[in-house]
This record gives structure tokens, sequence and C-alpha cells, in this order.
């Protein structure tokens, strides 16, 4: 089959990528792998040979029906459907993600797996280079999807993957993404509504200092916001992308100290 170009599908059929993709999970024979999007099932080949179970999930009817006559194992379950709607509770705990994603579901499939009631205890995704970056930035370089993922996942990069590997290429070049899940929370009784809104508040307006994004993306006048800055003591001239998570949180319990709590 040839790749869709409406389901983003780059095939990657590199050995050594492949392998080097599944080093990074530091699979043993009793994980449980997810595999997202398998297409036509080079990299489920390595993972079937290195993990106790793989469930792979793929979108393409074709693709779903076709990879189980590819690949004979007991140890593979194949379902068809779209992974934003997968019930991942229904996973062993402490399993492992590993897989190479169409980039348009980046985003949204890191905000479901860390959010998740059952998250993966390690996510390893080859995605578009500029993403990984982003999400593994520090201080000075942060976005939203940065802090989300931080929130609970320590993040690094592996491997660069040339575009010219994949069929067919993407304009792009691809970056292996690590992450392992924190062994405790960052912040104790975290309510993580109430976090996120200060977090997007701040992002609503990246040219503007925090004085300005968060009273606007707040609702509140720009004298309670440097009430809640000075209270958390964060400099109100600063940006969204030079705070930490750190930073982020005092200011969350700064602007509703009674729902975080240290």
């Amino acid at each position: 089959m040839k790749p869709k170009k409406s389901l983003g599908q780059h095939w990657l059929k590199n050995k050594k990528a492949l392998s080097q993709i599944c080093a990074a999970a530091e699979l043993t024979k009793r994980d449980t792998v997810l595999e997202i999007g398998p297409g036509p099932g080079t990299l489920t080949k390595l993972l079937v040979e290195r993990a106790g179970r793989v469930v792979a999930v793929e979108l393409d009817e074709k693709l779903a029906l076709d990879l189980p006559k590819k690949i004979k194992s007991r140890k593979l379950k194949v379902e068809q459907g779209d992974i934003l709607h997968f019930n991942l509770a229904k996973l062993a705990p402490g399993y492992k993600v590993v897989a190479n994603i169409p980039y348009y579901l980046t985003s949204n499939l890191l905000r479901v797996l860390s959010e998740s009631v059952n998250p993966p205890q390690t996510i390893v995704l080859l995605v578009q280079k500029e993403v990984a970056e982003r999400v593994v930035a520090e201080p000075g370089q942060m976005s939203v999807l940065a802090v989300s993922v931080q929130l609970y996942y320590q993040a690094s990069l592996g491997r660069i993957v040339e575009a010219k590997l994949f069929t067919p290429p993407p304009k792009v070049d691809s970056q292996v993404l690590i992450l392992n899940k924190h062994p405790e929370p960052l912040f104790d009784n975290l309510d993580t509504k109430s976090f996120f809104r200060v977090v997007k508040a701040g992002f609503s307006a990246r040219r503007k200092k925090l004085r300005g994004s968060l009273s606007g993306g707040l609702n509140i006048s720009k004298k309670e916001t440097d009430e809640i800055l000075a209270q958390a003591g964060i400099d109100a001239n600063l940006r969204a992308q030079n705070l930490s998570l750190e930073d982020w949180y005092k200011i969350a319990q700064a602007w509703h100290p009674t729902k975080l709590m240290l």
C-alpha cells in the first residue's frame, strides 16, 4: 500500500533508525508496549521481538487488517481506531509507548497520554525535530507544550532521523523524543485545572510581559496581577517563555491559594 497523505503517513524502513528507537525505550520481555500508527509494521516487528506484549492501534482499516497477517505472533494485538479515543485504562500499568507518529497528532497525543488515568511510564516518539526541541526547552524558550509535558515527564532527545529515510520523505527532519515519567509528582495537591488556566493565560499574548498577558488572560486588573506576581516572587516584566514550572506553580498558588497547597 502507498502511504496516505491525508493520514500523515511517512513510513520508516531504515533498520538502524528503527533499532535505535526501540533501544531508547529500553524494552524487556516484561513490558507491554503501545504502538500508535504501526503502518506496514517495520517498527512493530522489532517491538514484538523485544517486548512481552504489543498493542498496535491503527486508524487505517486496511493496514489494521493486514498487520496480523504479516506479523503472526500471540504477543501482538492490533486494534483499528483513533488513538485519541482509545481506552488507555485497559493497558497494563507501567506500559510504554513507542511509535513513529504523524506530525499533526503530536500535541494532542502528548496531552491525552500525560493526562490519562493510566499514563505510560515511558514514551518514545519519532516526531518533527522542531517539536521535539520545543518539548525539551528550558526557561527562555518555554511554551505551553513544554510546560504540559514536563509537568509529568522528564524529557530528552535521541537520534535525528533525516527526512530522506522516510517514504515519502516529509519536508523536515524528525527526532526521537524520550519521555520518562517523574517518579513522584513535582508538586503536591496540584489543581491542574487552575495551574493550566494560569499557564495558558500567561502564554495568551507571547509578546506581552506577564503583567499584561495574565491580566488579559485571567480577566483581572493589572493591579491585581502585580499583587499576585509580587506574592509569587516573580518579576512582572518577564515574559511567559522565561518562566520555569516552579514559577508557574507559585503564580497559580498566589492566584488561587485555596486550591493549590504545598
